[in-house]
């Protein structure tokens, strides 16, 4: 098996590299007006590229039947295997794959391939100058990662397994068996992670291969947005998802109680979606009015960019984090010249085509008036360019001279939280705001008539929450305060109470304004939609849905947001958390006293030790009976899973969820005394956190699968993008029916 994988990595790079020589002398020929050649050697590299992806095909597949299968003839299997006994045994087997630095770095660049020959089978026909282009760079990029995987020996997921790990008898010796996933792995969340993170990140390749592509041939159209729109929709969405997975396998798994912890690795997730906002509505602005063109340019070569930086944070060994990979001096290589390149590519590129890339008009700016969407756009992006190099910063500065801001400094989560929150406050008050304004420039009646309703709306929402946070969070902050100790000082760390708690309520404000406005801007297009095709308001919905689903996508996405920004005050701020131990008496099997946590009582009611069936991992389980305010609730059963062999324990929270909390139990073991130790949390509006992110995802992908939808002609023409017809149906709907005469 060793043999045939090096095989197709080899067929793999001697098809990348053919396909870039065939590319690039075609694009040459084809300037010399040569005949046909050009166009046979361009059509001859889109074979090549479907070669290359058949070859990285063969090679993910030895590997997934190695794993399937617990063929340990390879040694990258043998390290990353997993014997779990679970239900879904065989999903962990197959996130073998991706497991490991080596074997990531090859599902990267196998996904890579797949879009590549996406555009390939699409341009193959026509042979867009365009098109092939920027399949161009993009071969180039994945021709870094074959080459890496080829001729550098630590990134080779296909070395033998050597002597040492089998005995006489070809067995695993002792050593061998103790190799194999860590156990804190074993989780349907994580075993899904990593492959939606590297979709995503295989997909922002698209963008930036089109954004070089149009500077190299000089063509400052829409068509290259209009090209990768889709792709960079498509991969944010799944950036968004793995990101999620992640937070919800750290909540359930690693048993601290939270979702987000600003680890490196988590940090390196998030880099390139946050630029990757900024790219998306670059995008919208482009096709909308023909502006933002460098802006857009510059986004799609970031956000590659901080993927990049990204994988260079958690691959490089720079940062301690417990999700990095090992570090390798190759993969620091290859990575940094990546980004340099891409960088370097993006900015020599707008210099020389900086005429050709600059605004729509001649006399006019991208940003004609500070009160309009256009201004909103162009401040969002600000916002969320320089978060990202922010957290890059902070990211990495542990590793930065001393003399520098933070510099051979770890940054504590309450520095990130105390530079994030406003910073996304202000962003979401932005984006609150900008469903209300006009392009180019916005008149004070017309605003005012937008805002009127879903203003109303929005200050009676506020009300609502503002009467929760009075009542329940603010005396949860002010408990822990009094208390005192480590969680009292991480608090302050954030900012005096005036200003911790200032934030939470303009927070609360800015979500309430933003969930309105785009709730009743919503209603106005689809009624706008409605005034131009006829039918009813169901009928209405569903044709924006379907034919102008970018806009109906994005209103869904802003309410996920303002949702989602409720449950993160409430969950990341106001957080109880109590550790203690349950009093057990053994002969009796009884606690002699309830665990008590604000309203809630735990009662102890049994304990279970279960070997499992892989003879290997002890399953023990104590279970409680739940009371809040005297009232049965729930049950609990906090969970600690022990391996023997590798002597690692993977506690498994409990968690019962209410519409307004979560009650977060951990079970940690006993000490000397018998007793059980125990973490429990409430963490209020966590639930909203999970809602608003499924709204936010849903929103995303309705404007990722349902951009095909119907276009309207212009009078030139060519096709007005969705969003145009959306805002025309928005400008409908504001205008009043003309007045009947009678005769």
């Amino acid at each position: 098996m060793p043999t045939i994988g090096l095989i197709g990595v080899l067929v793999a790079f001697a098809g990348v590299a053919v396909s870039i020589v065939c590319l690039v002398a075609g694009a040459l020929l084809s300037r010399k007006k040569s005949g046909g050649a050009g166009e046979t050697l361009t059509w001859g590299g889109h074979v090549a590229v479907l070669v290359t992806l058949a070859a990285l095909t063969v090679c993910c597949g030895v590997l997934v039947y190695c794993f399937m299968t617990g063929d340990t003839s390879i040694e990258y299997v043998l390290r990353y295997r997993s014997d779990s006994s679970s239900d879904i045994a065989w999903l962990y087997k197959l996130s073998g794959l991706w497991a490991g630095r080596e074997g990531s770095l090859l599902f990267w660049g196998w996904l890579i391939a797949i879009f590549n020959s996406v555009v390939a089978v699409r341009n193959m026909r026509q042979g867009r100058k365009l098109d092939s282009m920027a399949l161009l760079v993009s071969q180039l990029v994945l021709a870094a990662f074959v080459g890496v995987i080829l001729f550098s020996e630590s990134n080779m997921p296909f070395a033998a397994t050597p002597a040492k790990y089998f005995d006489g008898s070809g067995n695993l010796t002792a050593a061998a068996s103790v190799l194999g996933m860590n156990t804190l792995l074993e989780h349907w969340a994580m075993a899904i992670h990593p492959p939606t993170l590297f979709v995503g990140y295989a997909g922002l390749t698209i963008p930036f291969a089109y954004a070089i592509a149009a500077i190299t041939v000089n063509d400052s159209s829409k068509e290259w947005v209009v090209r990768s729109q889709r792709y960079t929709l498509f991969s944010w969405f799944f950036l968004g998802v793995g990101i999620g997975l992640g937070a919800i396998w750290a909540y359930v798994v690693l048993g601290w109680g939270g979702y987000w912890g600003w680890d490196p690795v988590e940090n390196a997730s998030l880099l390139s979606w946050i630029v990757g906002v900024a790219l998306i509505h670059s995008f919208t602005v482009y096709r909308q009015r023909g502006a933002f063109k460098r802006w857009s340019v510059m986004c799609a070569c970031l956000t590659f960019a901080f993927v990049i930086v990204g994988t260079f944070i958690s691959r490089s060994g720079l940062v301690q984090s417990v999700h990095a990979f090992e570090g390798d001096p190759v993969s620091l290589a290859l990575f940094g010249a990546l980004i340099g390149a891409s960088i370097l590519a993006g900015i020599v590129g707008l210099i020389v085509r900086w005429k050709s890339f600059g605004p729509a008009s001649s006399g006019a700016d991208d940003v004609e008036n500070m009160l309009s969407k256009d201004a909103a756009y162009y401040f969002n992006n600000v916002i969320m360019v320089v978060f990202a190099v922010l957290l890059t910063y902070l990211t990495v500065s542990s590793a930065l001279p001393a003399f520098l801001p933070f510099g051979g400094q770890t940054v504590s989560a309450g520095t990130y939280n105390a530079i994030a929150r406003p910073l996304g406050v202000i962003y979401l008050a932005i984006l609150a705001v900008c469903p209300l304004l006009s392009w180019g420039r916005t008149e004070g009646k017309q605003f005012w008539k937008r805002a009127r309703i879903p203003g109303i709306c929005a200050v009676v929402l506020f009300a609502v929450l503002m009467f929760y946070f009075v009542t329940y969070l603010l005396p949860s902050y002010d408990a822990i305060l009094a208390a005192g100790g480590t969680e009292a000082d991480g608090l302050l760390e954030q900012g005096p109470s005036w200003y911790y708690n200032g934030v939470a309520v303009v927070g609360l404000l800015v979500a309430s304004l933003l969930f309105f406005n785009s709730l009743f801007m919503l209603g106005r297009a689809i009624r706008g939609y409605q005034k131009g095709h006829q039918g009813n308001v169901l009928a209405s919905a569903w044709g924006m849905l379907v034919n102008r689903a970018s806009t109906f996508g994005g209103f869904v996405a802003h309410l996920g947001m303002a949702v989602i920004l409720v449950g993160l005050i409430g969950s990341s701020m106001y957080v109880t958390e109590k550790t203690g131990y349950v009093k057990y008496d053994e002969e009796t099997d009884s606690a002699s006293e309830p665990f008590v946590i604000q309203d809630f009582e735990l009662r102890y009611t049994g304990n279970n030790i279960a070997p499992q069936p892989n003879d290997d991992d002890i399953l023990y389980t104590v279970y409680f009976d739940v009371y809040k305010n005297g009232e049965f609730v729930g049950a609990v059963d906090p969970t600690v899973q022990f391996v023997q062999s590798t002597q690692q324990q993977k506690l498994v929270a409990s968690v019962i969820t209410f519409p307004t909390e979560d009650l977060f139990v951990v079970y940690r073991g006993v000490n000397s005394d018998g007793d059980f130790s125990m973490d429990v949390r409430v963490n209020p509006l966590i639930l909203e956190v999970w809602i608003g992110f499924g709204l936010l995802m849903a929103g995303v992908l309705i404007a990722t699968v349902g951009r095909r939808g119907a276009k309207r002609k212009l009078a030139d023409g060519t096709a007005a993008p969705a969003d145009a017809d959306a805002e025309a149906e928005v400008e409908t709907a504001e205008k009043p029916e003309p007045e009947k005469v009678e005769a």
